[in-house]
């Protein structure tokens, strides 16, 4: 087993088998011990945390699968706080997708002028770029196929199937009571054919999840979702 990459929340090794393994931390992204899905930096670790990611991504993955999805999910081991999943092949250096229902965090901070929080969003889907020393800034389609990120094609489809993630969970979530304000994703080029699949993980660290008008804590969230 060889280390590829030490992450902010997972460490990721590549197995002998060719697949890759995910060990999920406690640690949560965030600023000045504030947690922030949208946040380039470690802001703080909740004990317990990475093993909550764990669930609730074996949770929502495989009920994506079961949706005829395609993801890399292949198992996970609960006690080893670890995920199995398929190769991706990452566009470019990778980016991170965000789906939004609610005006909430950098959406905000960028379109305020315009934008109120709270703001009803219709499933308003942004494209970053995985760039910490940038600040992750957003890119269009354009840019992506000039770039040669991505084709234009694919940014269609990629798109297509976060609107349709993210309404799966939105869904899931509302059993609860929960109403989801924004998520976070990520996609990659898995298998021979190059097709695009949802990768990386689905937690509470992901999102944005409110309860009566009142923002959840991500461990109180995870919880609430498995209970």
């Amino acid at each position: 087993m060889n280390l590829i990459y030490k992450g902010k929340t997972k460490d990721v090794y590549e197995l002998d088998s060719g697949k890759v393994l995910l060990k999920f931390k406690d640690d949560v992204t965030g600023n000045d011990g504030v947690f922030d899905p949208g946040a380039n930096t470690v802001g703080l670790s909740i004990e317990g945390m990475g093993n909550l990611g764990l669930k609730l991504t074996k949770f929502f993955f495989e009920k994506i699968n079961d949706n005829g999805i395609p993801t890399h999910y292949v198992d996970s081991d609960l006690n080893e706080q670890t995920m199995t999943v398929l190769k991706a092949q990452p566009f470019g250096k990778g980016v991170e997708v965000i789906c939004r229902y609610k005006a909430v965090g950098s959406f905000i901070r960028r379109y305020g002028l315009y934008a109120s929080e709270g703001k009803e969003l219709d499933a308003y889907v942004e494209v970053t770029l995985k760039d910490d020393e940038r600040d992750d800034p957003l890119i269009t389609d354009q840019a992506l196929e000039m770039l040669n990120i991505m084709t234009k094609k694919e940014y269609k489809k990629l798109t297509e199937l976060t609107r349709e993630i993210s309404g799966i969970i939105k869904e899931e979530l509302s059993k609860k009571d929960l109403e989801l304000y924004d998520i976070k994703l990520e996609f990659g080029r898995v298998g021979k054919d190059n097709h695009i699949a949802l990768i990386d993980e689905i937690s509470a660290g992901n999102m944005r999840v409110y309860k009566d008008n009142k923002y959840v804590e991500p461990f109180e969230l995870g919880k609430i979702i498995l209970n």
